[in-house]
Formats: structure tokens, C-alpha cells, sequence
């Protein structure tokens, strides 16, 4: 189960004036499931309408309902195997997303499986959050407990000029869990719980 506090924690952070975001890498794929281009950049160089419309997409993952619109899933054996999606989320997490190759592996496993019958956009973006240490009654007690560095991943729709709706699905990685980083879980966002996106998004996973 996922605890409601730990995500409004990070949630928190996702304003113009306090988010850490290191940087936001995507794709773009049309209607006939082809790709249409990538992006990759510093976050914090974006200009400020966009930060905020990224933030509030980013922001759409931990923010849902937990435990109905967001569920932590373990990683199976199989996704764990060397060159399985794990190790390359892991990759992709420690070098910030600035590996152009890691990203266009990680886009070409997403459409292979994410099937949609209009054009969408693959979003992601890499935070380190330095958690601090809280006392029994649940103050700050400002030291930092750890640092948790994690990927945020939208799919969302896209309209006119790549435009992103809302996203459909996405996760978190890896799991936030007792205000943690959880490398043996992810958290799997899906707009409609008995939708077919989240099935395809936990495929690409390889969650159980």
C-alpha cells in the first residue's frame, strides 16, 4: 500500500518556487504509433510557463488517488535480469537523463507496448529530493535523512502543436515507501483504474 503522506511530500515541492527538477526528457509518437522526435533539457532553464505546465503533468503521477489511481507494483524476476527495463530505469536515474541512447531505448520498449489510437507524448523528469529527518511528533528536524533520486513518467495525449492533455498513465521510480526510495517497487499511475493503459504500462514494466 501506498501512504498518502509520503506522496503529498514530495507533491509539496512541485511549485515554481521550491521544485528541484534537474531535468525533463520525452518523445513524441503519432497516430499510427511512429516516432515524431525527442527532446531533452535542463528543467530549470525552461521558461517559467513551461516549468509550471510540466510541474502540474509531473505533479498528476503522485498527486492521484492513492492506492486506486496509483498502486505500487514489485518488479518481477524477468524485468530484473541484466538489459531487463529495471536496469534501465536504474541507468537512466543515475545519469540524470542526459544519456541520449539509455532515453531512446526506454522510448522504443514504451511503443512497443503503449497502444493509443491518437498521437502522444512520452514525458519524463529526474528530481533528487533530500529527505529530511523527522522527529516522533513528525517536525523537521532539518538534517537530511537521505537523498532520494527518482523519474517521474507521463503519457499523455497529445493536441495541436504537441500539445499534452492529461496524463493517461505513468509511474514513479522507483517507489517512495516510508518516506524511502523502494528500488523493488515502482508506483503506476492510471487515470481509469479499470482502463486499459495501466495493463499496457505494467508490460512495459514488468511489474507483478
Amino acid at each position: 500500500m501506498i501512504n498518502r503522506e509520503d506522496m503529498l511530500e514530495l507533491t509539496r515541492r512541485m511549485t515554481l518556487s521550491r521544485t528541484s527538477f534537474t531535468r525533463i526528457a520525452g518523445c513524441y509518437v503519432d497516430e499510427e504509433g511512429e516516432f515524431d522526435g525527442s527532446f531533452n533539457t535542463n528543467f530549470l532553464k525552461l521558461p517559467a510557463p513551461e516549468r509550471k505546465k510540466n510541474l502540474e503533468l509531473a505533479k498528476t503521477i503522485p498527486f492521484s488517488d492513492t492506492n486506486v489511481n496509483l498502486k505500487r507494483y514489485k518488479f518481477s524476476l524477468q524485468a530484473r535480469k541484466p538489459g531487463g527495463i529495471w536496469q534501465l530505469l536504474t541507468a537512466m536515474r543515475e545519469c540524470g537523463l542526459k544519456n541520449d541512447a539509455l532515453m531512446d531505448t526506454f522510448y522504443e520498449v514504451v511503443m512497443e507496448h503503449y497502444h493509443s489510437r491518437q498521437a502522444y507524448g512520452v514525458f519524463v523528469f529526474h528530481d533528487s529530493y533530500d529527505v529530511p529527518v523527522k522527529a516522533a511528533d513528525k517536525e523537521r528536524l532539518g538534517e537530511s535523512e537521505e537523498v532520494f533520486t527518482y523519474l517521474i513518467c507521463a503519457i499523455c495525449p497529445l493536441a495541436g502543436e504537441y500539445e499534452p492533455g492529461k496524463p493517461e498513465c505513468g509511474f514513479l521510480f522507483p517507489a517512495f515507501t516510508d518516506r524511502s526510495g523502494d528500488l523493488e517497487h515502482v508506483a503506476v499511475y492510471q487515470a481509469d483504474p479499470l482502463g486499459a493503459y495501466g495493463e499496457m504500462i505494467r508490460k512495459i514494466l514488468g511489474t507483478r
